[in-house]
């Protein structure tokens, strides 16, 4: 073996270390052994920059391991959103049993009115007629008109002017038909209720003869006609006719104070309605269990939906696919302006130096000063004002984004070229007559790149987890497109931060792991791109 000071290599006079060299010892036979010399490919292997560079990259552990994290994202993200069974913004449901509000139901204990036929009895005159039974008067005057109030029966009172003539009736009991579709006309009720409170049997209405159950049920020779009850009735649905026997039967029930009560309608269905009484404004809600097709929202993880849904009844495994798929990309596109920005003009900067130097600073001063979060969110405010188009939102975040974040890769860039320009290879091609443009991307910016790479590794983190803070707040990516940050906006409930976990920490593991691995692989390059490093 020759001794170490020999083996150097003499170039241009001056001795220079060999590159990193690996010996290739020789086969097994002894005889066939010889020496071979320097310049024998067989006994000098030359390693690559890039192949130098790879190897102490991946000698680093920690480096590996995030980049093999980032490998699954990417994976997950992008290859995930084409296997899943599912579109980003497929919706599901599910059939449940609500208890919808069905009727309402209300103890009348105030006066009601009713106009006749052509005459004014409108809300003034009612209001006076409020006043007289109130203090026990039988006669009010308004806009220099006698009323006249006249107790015709138990609860019931007629209102006539100075000559007779009726214009309206004031009563506490309700006469509801028993027909559906049919209109009870002012002279029925009128002559039902004079009927019913003085117990009476009989009255005849519009040439008709009818009779009055004990129960105030009203009937004639074609059958039943109307009831009279203290309580009034109404369905919610204004296509819902209640029957008679539903409101006799749901009386018993509120003066009962029960909760529940069945009935069985016409057809044989029997049917369980709810009662709650509403203190506040003393009346009763009835609801019925009905099934209703509804969003299947936070469903719990199971065989189809291996993470559950969300509050949109959408599936949160696919959202996050496609989710991490918007993210990586929005990282990407922001670290691509900002470096184009930034080489650009930080490679005009320290190429040029003088007033174009001073300028260009000045410049990158001006945009750290600017306070980005409040811009931006500011910004987002403004286009919710507007109701921009989701994707449109998106690119504009983008561009806001890559616009404001610019300025620390031109100081970079800057730097490194202020220590290159002076350098022996600059002043060759400054000699050999290159132009400028080609001096500084083609000579100086490919020094710069080690240290851009790195860089925009750890940029890419740090602008995800931007978005995903914008987003959270409602101000970066819109649905229906998803994003890491705005899937875990749901965790503004409380009741959804404490009993679903499977709806926020899914995403945040995600952004928690690809930030890390985007710092580490940041580092691991760094490291390997160190010219002191040890081989």
């Amino acid at each position: 073996m020759r001794e170490n000071n020999e083996d150097r290599k003499v170039l241009n006079g001056a001795e220079q270390p060999l590159p990193e060299t690996e010996e290739i010892v020789s086969g097994a036979d002894p005889v066939a052994e010889e020496e071979y010399s320097l310049n024998d490919d067989r006994r000098v292997k030359v390693l690559s920059p890039g192949a130098m560079v790879a190897k102490r990259f991946f000698r680093n552990r920690v480096a590996v391991v995030g980049l093999a994290i980032l490998a699954f994202m990417f994976l997950f993200s992008f290859l995930g959103g084409v296997l899943s069974p599912y579109r980003e913004d497929e919706q599901f449901y599910k059939t449940s049993l609500l208890k919808k509000e069905y009727a309402g139901a209300i103890k009348n204990e105030d006066v009601r009115f009713l106009g006749a036929p052509d005459q004014k009895f409108d809300s003034i005159i009612q209001a006076q007629v409020v006043l007289a039974l109130t203090t026990n008067r039988d006669t009010v005057s308004f806009m220099d008109v006698n009323y006249h109030v006249e107790k015709q029966g138990e609860g019931l009172y007629a209102v006539t002017l100075d000559d007779g003539t009726l214009i309206g009736i004031a009563f506490e009991d309700v006469v509801t038909s028993s027909r559906e579709g049919q209109t009870l006309s002012f002279e029925f009720v009128y002559q039902a209720l004079l009927a019913y409170s003085n117990g009476k049997d009989a009255f005849i209405a519009e040439g008709r003869e009818y009779t009055v159950s004990e129960g105030g049920l009203v009937e004639s020779a074609e059958g039943e006609a109307a009831f009279i009850s203290r309580y009034v009735i109404n369905p919610i649905s204004p296509d819902v006719f209640l029957s008679r026997q539903f409101q006799e039967e749901l009386v018993v029930a509120l003066e009962n104070n029960d909760d529940v009560f069945e009935f069985t309608d016409a057809d044989g269905v029997t049917s369980e309605y709810y009662i709650e009484y509403k203190p506040a404004v003393k009346n009763w809600a009835i609801r019925q269990e009905t099934p209703s097709r509804m969003y299947d929202t936070y469903s719990s993880p199971s065989k189809a939906h291996w993470l559950g849904t969300d509050r949109n009844g959408m599936d949160m495994l696919t959202r996050l696919m496609y989710g991490g798929r918007v993210s990586l990309v929005i990282g990407f596109i922001v670290e691509a302006i900002s470096l184009i920005i930034g080489v650009i003009l930080g490679g005009m900067a320290g190429y040029f130096g003088g007033w174009v130097d001073n300028l260009i600073m000045r410049i990158v001063d001006i945009f750290y000063c600017i306070p980005s979060m409040p811009l931006i969110i500011i910004l987002g405010a403004a286009m919710d004002a507007m109701s921009v188009d989701p994707q449109i939102r998106m690119l504009y975040l983008m561009l806001i984004l890559g616009f404001l974040g610019w300025a620390g890769l031109a100081r970079l860039v800057r730097g490194q070229i202020l220590s290159l320009r002076e350098q022996e290879f600059m002043v060759a091609t400054e000699s050999s007559g290159i132009r400028v443009s080609r001096r500084i991307f083609k000579h100086l910016v490919p020094n710069v790149i080690p240290q851009l790479i790195v860089s925009c590794t750890m940029g890419i983190g740090s602008t995800i987890l931007i978005e995903a803070t914008l987003s959270f707040l409602g101000l970066g990516v819109k649905f229906p497109f998803a994003s890491w940050g705005n899937i875990i906006n749901d965790v503004n409930d409380t009741f959804v931060l404490q009993n679903f976990w499977f709806i926020w920490i899914p995403a945040g593991v995600l952004i928690l792991l690809t930030v890390l691995a985007f710092n580490l692989v940041g580092d691991g390059l760094r490291d390997a791109f160190d010219p002191k490093m040890k081989r």
